[in-house]
């Protein structure tokens, strides 16, 4: 093998261990397409939607997708009948990626007949295979006939007929990212005081008010929850450790059932009177419970800085988020 070759051998391994995971997303018009898009989007691949066939091979050739590390690159096109060279060039252009060795995953996308047309009724969109007057129901024969081999050759086709849309999440999520629900769920825990105004974008509010409060030990009063000083006083008494095993109960309770409706942000507030002292340590506490658990979590002080006495705004974790 001469220098040269042995070079672009070289880099043509180098080019295929950089190749994103593809995913092409097919199927009956009406079947869901964007809603999988959308639960693609929010386990982390680049989509394109309404992309030639033909230009499959140009986008792979791209180097650098937004959002995403070279060694996890996940790419999701859409290729359907709306581009009318799909049928035409579909075919040749999988070909081509076999050839390369880039492995690539076909979602077809199918529903009942009666379904697709309850479906369009609805939405009171046309049919892509319409445009010359044809009926509802001959625009979707005509796909389904031209779609007859994509559909044979599909690595996964998902029948949506009686699928509700968190159902389809659910299944694609179990496709394409077992063992990944918990990440796919992103929460933020933050703390805020209440004498500051009520939070407006919590789902979940636990008020700990009633814990005693570190603000009355003069030692404690300019510290925040962030000092172990007061960390220690917080946490480590009778009554919290029984509210926390009592919280916690009920996030184990409820966070499985967040993920199962595929909710994709979840915000959890802990607030005390000023947000100085119980919260923050007791928004931690939880933040640090459910990383423990694998979720994604990032958390937030709303009032940190308006910690009485300003050494609260000095301190390096005092920031709005880390």
């Amino acid at each position: 093998m001469s220098e040269e070759t042995a070079g672009k051998t070289a880099d043509q391994a180098t080019d295929l261990r950089h190749m994103p995971e593809l995913v092409i997303v097919t199927g009956m018009s009406g079947a869901g397409r964007t809603e999988a898009m959308h639960s693609f989007e929010d386990l982390g691949y680049f989509c394109v939607d309404n992309l030639p066939s033909s230009l499959i091979g140009n986008l792979l050739e791209l180097t650098g997708m937004p959002g995403q590390p070279d060694e996890k690159r996940r790419l999701a096109v859409v290729c359907d009948a709306r581009n009318r060279d799909f049928f035409a060039s579909l075919d040749g252009e999988l070909k081509k990626l076999k050839e390369l060795g880039i492995d690539y995953r076909i979602l077809f996308l199918d529903a009942a007949d009666e379904k697709l047309v309850a479906r369009y009724k609805s939405s009171r969109r046309r049919h892509p295979l319409c445009a010359d007057g044809a009926s509802i129901a001959q625009g979707i024969e005509r796909e389904r006939d031209l779609l007859f081999e994509v559909r044979e050759n599909a690595h996964h086709v998902i029948d949506t007929t009686s699928m509700l849309p968190p159902q389809l999440r659910s299944t694609i999520r179990a496709l394409f990212a077992p063992g990944e629900e918990r990440t796919g769920l992103s929460v933020t825990v933050y703390s805020f005081g209440f004498k500051h105004g009520a939070p407006l974008d919590a789902d979940l509010v636990m008020d700990v008010r009633f814990l005693p409060n570190p603000y009355y030990e003069p030692q404690l009063r300019a510290l925040t929850g962030l000092d172990k000083p007061v960390r220690d006083f917080v946490l480590y008494r009778p009554e919290t450790e029984e509210f926390q095993e009592r919280w916690r109960a009920l996030l184990d309770c409820v966070m499985p059932g967040y993920v199962a409706e595929g909710k994709q942000q979840l915000a959890i507030a802990v607030g005390c009177t000023g947000g100085q002292h119980r919260s923050v340590a007791l928004a931690e506490s939880t933040a640090d419970y459910l990383k423990a658990k694998g979720y994604r979590v990032s958390i937030a002080h709303r009032d940190l800085s308006l910690a009485e006495g300003g050494e609260a705004s000095a301190h390096p974790s005092a920031a709005a988020g880390r």
